[in-house]
């Protein structure tokens, strides 16, 4: 059994709980849920019906995005660092940024707290660790965007994994939606980071 599915049976029981307490409080909402408007005009619609393992999606890949921004914070806080790879970090925070917005307003429609499944994080969702955002964070500007590229591959396959997982079990068609083109995107992204590595 990999980390990462450790990880995904680990946080189960938790965020299938709040779930449960989610579709609750939406039931208990009436008619209220139809007027709110967080990105989607299905997504309201289709808020009591969020499983387990769409919270859990949901819940997990939130901090996963706010790190890739925080990455992308570091390094083009930088000079000296090369223009393709500044050019892919203002992609990354003008991509995950309104994403993370589209998904907090999910787990609000839902009553679920954000935080339910992050502290069932780790390296193996590709996420940095605290020595890796401090060598990130350290390193001059040329050394900065290599190190950015290595980081952010790794990322970007955790994100692909969860976001693979989501499609084999997840039921809400935004949350679908949004794995599908965090696998599309992500997965360019990382061919994409890989040769320019290369080249560096």
């Amino acid at each position: 059994m990999n980390t990462r599915t450790r990880t995904l049976l680990a946080a189960l029981p938790l965020v299938a709980a709040l779930g449960l307490a989610g579709c609750a409080d939406s039931a208990d909402d009436g008619g209220s849920m139809a007027g709110m408007d967080h990105g989607s005009s299905t997504h309201s619609e289709t808020a009591a019906a969020a499983t387990p393992a769409d919270i859990m999606f949901v819940t997990m890949m939130i901090p996963h995005h706010e790190q890739a921004v925080e990455m992308a914070d570091l390094v083009l806080a930088k000079d000296g660092v090369d223009p393709r790879v500044v050019a892919i970090a203002e992609r990354a925070q003008a991509a995950q940024a309104p994403e993370i917005e589209r998904m907090q307003g999910w787990l609000a429609e839902w009553g679920v707290d954000p935080g339910a499944a992050e502290s069932g994080m780790d390296h193996g969702d590709g996420m940095m660790s605290e020595d890796d955002m401090t060598a990130l964070e350290q390193a001059d500007g040329a050394t900065a965007g290599r190190l950015f590229l290595e980081q952010m591959v790794v990322h970007h396959e955790g994100a692909v994994d969860m976001a693979a997982a989501a499609l084999a079990d997840a039921k809400d068609v935004d949350v679908r939606d949004l794995a599908q083109q965090v696998i599309d995107d992500q997965t360019a992204e990382i061919a994409e980071m890989q040769q320019l590595a290369d080249s560096l």
